[in-house]
């Protein structure tokens, strides 16, 4: 009741605000770069900054995991954790900078974070910013990071804000004219559900729209969109996705002009523009395209943000947070936990962990082996100390470690004089005279990213196959030749097929300032890995649907027939021992798993639950539909009781309505209940029918 009262007088206080203004200083502040109003002691605000894996673009921050790192860990303590200190560190930089009078873009507090677009198609560059294929993780981690920013005190810490709403997953290159046809049924089933969830149960304070249409409407200015959240009860702000209105006149074709443009918008709720369209609003006033009373209702929907930030308040909880906090070594090592829990293990023959003790030389070789830019990954800060793959297992090894480039990341020599594969000499040297060979292969934001970003080689940033660049498959098989034990870390923010059979393959995703080190406790067994596929890995995209088909027909674990054209389930991921599921059962919403350990060495896992309904309406596989992480001894027993959400004991008609399953089977291993996972984990899952 406390915070509803909060959020009323907030809006009281910006209504009394918003009247004093004349309707030009209003229209004003619909800009994303909103001036000062000295007249009313209003400073300029500048509502643009970034917080997808630790406050971005804005100098030295903690860097913490890519978001589909994140995802990875299966964790959503440690997803609040992570947005929690983001936001300390975004108003310790307030604090300092606001005092300055410096009130720039990426310093204020409003974070466009986070994504959580469901990553429906393995080449999209994008899907390195989201929670992963799956609607309830993308919901449960999302949930958890909307509270670690905003807070629970009557003042907002920052705030949140969940993009792009919504049916937004590439492809890249076309979406500032695409239209995403999409049915009823996708739409509740995947599209929207997150979305409604952090709306309804996390009080998300922002929601941010698309460049693409959907089902013909601009998704900036959709009918449709706008009154499911209407009906969600959506109370904070919408802001257009950056210079996305301009969009309806210059490549959606529904309007004429950027007049029109921003009248379309504004009308439709669009409360923010961010970019340069909102300049026209008062001739949309001129010409009777909008009414000076939709100028002022979007003015005190940012306003009422505002003060509840304490934006307009002599002092607030958050103003001693000192500078100091500023990528601390508690923030790091916060950052490392979270690489830790991230990296998945994909195979391991019995190579891993290595022992030092028998091992004297490592060579290290590899495009990624020695990059930053893998570890930043996209929409980052930066750190002012990196833990590079290279300089991680250099730290963790007292022996001797060789290392070489091998190959540029993609084009076919490093030297541009020289002639092409003019580094593979030198890796087939070092790789010979190894006792074994770390080879660090993948991409980075350069060619896996949005369109637009600086780079992007390549299809605007999405991925035009599901293979390593063609420099790199050279590098691999001239490394292999060498004839030494082989680990392959790959680095990525989405699917990779390497092609090769290696000893071991890690995927590392883009693993933050602290993944060398991360990566190199778990070679040397410091560490047993932990982190779980958040999306599927395919052998190609030939029997995927086409990019642009936004049904999920023959998408993702949860509507693939028979893991056809799957690598590496959704849910899986190797530890260096093995957790098994002994028993379950259901009862008061809640599911109540036993496990044993049953290696031969401690470790976390991730208990993995799935639910199917018993309806013959219900056409997808299963879904998940809690998770719970557990630290295990080896040979020791344990349990752990799982919460089961109301609405993830639900499945959509065909029609597109959500129903309550009166009957479904609940499964629970540390994987898929499917016989790939099964095959690859060498464990099996325990199941139970459930009546409600």
């Amino acid at each position: 009741m406390k915070n509803v009262e909060a959020f009323e007088n907030a809006r009281r206080r910006a209504q009394a605000l918003v009247a004093k203004m004349t309707v030009e200083e209003a229209a004003s502040q619909l800009r994303y770069d909103s001036p000062a109003i000295e007249r009313l002691g209003i400073p300029a605000y500048n509502w643009w900054n970034e917080a997808l894996h630790g406050l971005a673009r804005n100098g030295i921050s903690t860097v913490f995991p890519q978001a589909i790192a994140l995802a990875a860990g299966f964790d959503s303590e440690l997803a609040f954790e992570v947005a929690d200190i983001t936001s300390t560190e975004t108003r310790a930089k307030y604090n300092a900078f606001s005092r300055l009078g410096d009130r720039d873009i990426y310093k204020g507090l409003t974070m466009w974070a986070p994504n959580i677009n469901i990553f429906r198609d393995p080449r999209w560059g994008r899907g390195q910013e989201t929670y992963g294929e799956d609607p309830f993780l993308t919901a449960e981690l999302g949930k958890a990071y909307v509270k670690g920013l905003q807070g629970e005190g009557d003042v907002m810490k920052t705030a949140a804000c969940a993009k792009h709403f919504a049916v937004h997953s590439g492809p890249e290159g076309v979406r500032h004219e695409f239209d995403a046809r999409v049915s009823d049924f996708d739409l509740e089933d995947t599209y929207l559900y997150a979305f409604e969830e952090l709306i309804k149960q996390a009080d998300v304070e922002g929601v941010m729209g698309a460049y693409n249409r959907v089902n013909g409407e601009p998704a900036c200015a959709s009918e449709y969109l706008m009154s499911k959240l209407h009906e969600w009860g959506f109370a904070g702000y919408f802001v257009s996705d950056c210079w996305a209105i301009n969009d309806f006149h210059t490549h959606h074709l529904v309007t004429s002009n950027a007049v029109e443009s921003a009248a379309m918008a504004l009308n439709a709720g669009c409360d923010v523009n961010c970019g340069c369209c909102y300049v026209n609003l008062l001739a949309a006033l001129r010409q009777g395209l909008v009414t000076e009373e939709k100028i002022r209702e979007a003015a005190v929907h940012l306003f009422t943000t505002r003060i509840k930030l304490g934006m307009l308040e002599e002092s607030t909880p958050f103003d001693d947070i000192p500078y100091s906090v500023v990528a601390c070594d508690e923030h790091k090592q916060k950052a490392y936990e979270a690489a830790s829990k991230g990296l998945v293990m994909l195979k391991n023959n019995g190579l891993l962990p290595l022992d030092r003790e028998k091992i004297k030389t490592i060579a290290v070789i590899g495009p990624t082996a020695g990059s930053v830019a893998v570890l930043d990954g996209n929409y980052n800060g930066t750190s002012d100390t990196y833990h590079t793959f290279l300089g991680g297992i250099r730290e963790g090894f007292s022996g001797r470690v060789l290392y070489s480039e091998g190959c540029h990341l993609f084009k076919d020599r490093v030297s541009v004089l020289a002639q092409p594969d003019d580094r593979l000499s030198e890796a087939y040297t070092v790789a010979s005279l190894s006792d074994v060979v770390i080879l660090c292969l993948g991409l980075d934001a350069s060619i896996e990213g949005e369109e637009g970003d600086t780079g992007n080689e390549f299809a605007s940033g999405d991925k035009p196959a599901l293979t390593l660049p063609e420099s790199q498959r050279r590098l691999i098989e001239c490394v292999k030749k060498a004839g030494k034990p082989v680990i392959a870390v790959v680095a990525a923010g989405s699917a990779i097929n390497t092609e090769t059979e290696f000893d071991a393959l890690i995927h590392a995703w883009y693993s933050g300032s602290e993944g060398g080190r991360a990566l190199a406790d778990i070679i040397f067994g410091k560490v047993s890995p932990s982190g779980k596929l958040p999306v599927s890995f395919y052998e190609n995209t030939d029997k995927l649907p086409e990019f642009t088909d936004y049904s999920m027909a023959g998408r993702t674990y949860r509507y693939i027939k028979d893991n056809e054209n799957v690598l590496y389930p959704f849910g899986f991921g190797l530890t260096y021992s093995s957790v098994e599921v002994t028993g379950l059962s259901f009862e008061g919403g809640r599911a109540n798993v036993s496990f044993k350990n049953t290696g031969l060495r401690d470790t976390q896992d991730v208990i993995e639950l799935y639910l199917k309904a018993n309806d013959e309406q219900c056409s997808e596989n299963y879904h998940l539909c809690g998770f719970a992480r557990v630290d295990t001894k080896a040979g020791c027993e344990g349990s752990v009781s799982i919460n089961i959400p109301e609405r993830a004991m639900t499945f959509v008609t065909p029609g597109g309505k959500r129903v309550r399953a009166e009957s479904f089977t609940l499964y629970a291993s540390t994987h898929q209940p499917d016989p790939l996972s099964c095959k690859l984990n060498g464990t099996e899952f325990v199941s139970v029918s459930v009546q409600i």
